[in-house]
This record gives structure tokens, sequence and C-alpha cells, in this order.
């Protein structure tokens, strides 16, 4: 599926707060810490998108199937990669390394299991404790040993202990699963919401001059919680509501958590939309 990024979101929840909940303390990761680094990451318009909208959603990308399948009670050790968006599962993410203490990472992982802990982190909440594994499914070294990158999101995960600081991040963590959410009906609300965001599409459209389509198929085929984690993987500019989006543990209160933002997109395109209908010049 090619990169999507809904227009300007209005959550519902307070996803605006100072800390995050599951939040990992600075001081314990490091005193001198920086949650990111901007020389960690390139856009150039020729190669890759810009931040806001580096992410999109691959499933044409071959999916390598681990001989044994994580499970929520597994300790793992993670080098972590801290950056200012929210990686899902499933979504894809391109970078360029050529901070020296990420190549050094980087020339690690190409020998070994090609995976590292993506976390969010700002300057304001700090580094989040729950992160998504991205996996290297392409990658380029050049001359002057940067690195391009293409990474899949696979499993999520909860950090428990920092290992070590330097030269970069290692964690131990847990692998975070949705807890089965009972009698929700999963597909009717993953309907309810890829409607909201055709709607959203629609209207998107119509105010920035473009044709109004009947947005395609956006599920192609995918069960409620992958879909779920798509839908947020959309969410661009919204980066703590994304992160409240992908730690919860429920797909049923992720997808109304999504309808409930997409509702009120929607609303406040449908009174934009009033306006400019009235105000055409404006």
């Amino acid at each position: 599926m090619s990169s999507m990024a809904l227009p300007q979101l209005i959550p519902s929840h307070s996803s605006s707060s100072l800390t995050h909940p599951n939040a990992v303390s600075p001081s314990l990761l490091n005193p001198k810490f920086k949650p990111f680094s901007k020389s960690s990451l390139l856009s150039q318009s020729c190669r890759f998108h810009r931040l806001s909208s580096l992410q999109c959603w691959a499933s044409s990308l071959p999916e390598k199937h681990h001989t044994n399948p994580p499970k929520s009670d597994d300790v793992v050790e993670l080098p972590l990669f801290p950056l200012p968006l929210v990686l899902f599962p499933g979504a894809i993410l391109p970078l360029q390394i050529f901070e020296f203490r990420y190549r050094i990472m980087m020339h690690t992982l190409l020998h070994t299991d090609l995976r590292f802990g993506v976390t969010y982190s700002d300057a304001v909440s700090g580094t989040a404790g729950i992160g998504c594994v991205g996996e290297i499914v392409k990658h380029e070294r050049l001359v002057d040993d940067r690195f391009f990158l293409i990474c899949k999101g696979q499993e999520r995960f909860r950090i428990t202990n920092i290992v070590r600081t330097k030269p970069y991040l290692v964690a131990e963590a847990n692998w975070l699963e949705d807890r089965p959410s009972g009698d929700e009906d999963l597909e009717g609300l993953a309907n309810e919401v890829e409607s909201y965001m055709k709607d959203v599409i629609r209207l998107s459209n119509r105010l920035n001059g473009k044709p109004e389509k009947e947005a395609q198929d956006l599920r192609r085929n995918l069960f409620p919680t992958p879909f779920s984690f798509f839908v947020g993987s959309t969410f661009k500019g919204a980066p703590r509501e994304q992160q409240a989006l992908l730690e919860l543990e429920d797909t049923a209160a992720r997808l109304k958590r999504e309808k409930e933002t997409l509702r009120n997109t929607l609303n406040y395109l449908s009174a934009a939309s009033a306006v400019k209908d009235v105000f055409p010049s404006s």
C-alpha cells in the first residue's frame, strides 16, 4: 500500500500530556542523553520522503518468518534507536544513518539478526518505554560508511531494563501483544474506521482542490489488529497520539480511539468545507 497521511487530526484524548505514562527517564539512559539527533536522519527528496511522511504500509515486502515466534514473557536484548516518530508493526521506515554510534550499531546488526528497537522520543516527553522492532529489509552501504536503510515494523516491545548506554542504547525488553477483545465486533469496528477514513480523505481532497475520488479499499484484506496499526501509521503530525495507540493492548480500544479521532477530524473538515462553500475565496 502506498504512503498515506491524513490531514491535521483532531485527537479527542489527552495525548499532549507533558510526560508519557510509559516513558523511560532520560537520566536513567544517560545523564547527557539527547532524545534524538537530526544528523541521524536525512530528508533527500530524491531518495526518501520528508520526515513527516517517512512511514508507509508495504505488505508487498517479503515477510521473514522466525523459527521461534516471540512470546510475551520472553526477555530479549535490543539495541535502541530513539527517534521523533512512531513506528507501527507492518509500517515501512526509510532511514539514512551517519551518526557514528548508529553506524557502529548497523555494522553489528548486519552481521546478526538485522533487528533493532525504534522508540519515540522528544525533548518534552523523554523516551517512550514501549516501541516497535524495526527489521532491516534492504540496505545500502556508501563509501563514506553511511547507510541507507529500509526497515519494516515487526513486534512491539516494552523496555524493562537499560543494559548499557554506550556506544548506543541497549535494553532488555518483553514483547507486547494485544489481549483478546472479548465479545467486541472487531470486523464491524474496522469497517466503521475504514468508512471514516474514506470520508476524511474525500473531504480533505475537496478542501485542497483535488478531485473527490472515492477512496479505494483501505483494508486490503487486513485483519482488524494489523488494520488498526495501519490506521495509526497514517496519523502523521500527531506522534504522541500515535504512541498512545501503539501502547494500547486491546485491538477494540485502539479502533475505537481511532474512530473517535477520525470522527472529530471529519466534523472539523465538514465545517471547513461549509465555510468554503459560503466564502469560496477564503
